[in-house]
């Protein structure tokens, strides 16, 4: 079964319609495709540029469901809710009002600095402070597994992104979030859109997937798309990639129910 949940329309920071995107998964063959823009509920209430509007999250699943009337391919409603201590809990409600079929829990920001927006903000950073990003990066993975609020990690090592990788050891600290992500009984995606950017390697990286799979972390494959044409990018190298961390299955969603399926 292929599938591809982590998907963003025009809703976010995607460059099409949903409508769009299921016609494409159709003649692709995905036998489901899943849409997940972003729902990014800042603390202090700024709103940032690439989040859908917060106050439309019942249009955003209408959007979905029309998309899904009379498609040939099997349409899951999600979303990409960033992790922030400050606002999970208000996070937590609001989700609860509406029926998604998944939940991606993701850090794009540590205290007010943007992880994945420019390499710039990298490398203004000391080595000594881009390894303290790394250790809240892996600090926060391990709070927003022990919310209890989502159903898998999207794009677990974000911070490579740019190409900036540590160079210490964060092995204490990715220990506790890999245990944590499993005690909350999460799952994590192998997100194949980091081979197409400067890190050239998917998120995550082979050591973090083997250790997932050691601690029986459930996975997806996901393409991170923001366009039709990248909806199952790097798939092919993707499923080598699971295999070769000793992964058999993957895993779908309905309704917040996981359910494995063969690789």
């Amino acid at each position: 079964m292929t599938t591809s949940y982590h998907n963003h329309s025009t809703w976010s920071d995607g460059t099409t319609a949903i409508s769009e995107m299921v016609s494409a998964a159709e003649q692709i063959g995905l036998l489901e495709v899943g849409v997940s823009d972003h729902f990014v509920l800042y603390p202090g209430g700024e709103q940032v540029g690439w989040t859908m509007p917060l106050d439309r999250l019942g249009e955003y699943l209408e959007d979905i469901q029309a998309a899904a009337r009379g498609a040939k391919v099997t349409v899951r409603a999600g979303i990409e809710a960033d992790f922030f201590p400050e606002t999970v809990e208000t996070l937590r409600a609001i989700l609860a009002q509406h029926p998604f079929d998944y939940v991606i829990g993701s850090v794009h920001y540590l205290d007010g600095f943007p992880i994945d927006e420019h390499r710039r903000f990298w490398d203004a950073l000391s080595v000594e402070q881009r390894e303290e990003k790394w250790r809240l990066y892996w600090e926060r993975i391990r709070q927003l597994a022990q919310s209890r609020v989502y159903d898998f990690v999207g794009h677990l090592d974000l911070p490579k992104k740019f190409g900036h990788r540590p160079t210490i050891s964060h092995a204490e600290a990715q220990t506790a979030a890999l245990d944590a992500i499993a005690a909350a009984d999460m799952a994590i995606e192998i997100n194949t859109a980091g081979w197409s950017l400067p890190a050239q390697e998917a998120y995550p990286a082979l050591s973090l997937l083997r250790a997932a799979r050691e601690r029986d972390i459930p996975l997806l494959i996901n393409a991170d798309a923001h366009a039709p044409a990248h909806l199952t990018r790097h798939f092919d190298r993707a499923r080598d990639l699971a295999r070769e961390a000793g992964y058999d299955h993957l895993v779908r969603y309905e309704r917040r129910q996981r359910v494995a399926v063969p690789l």
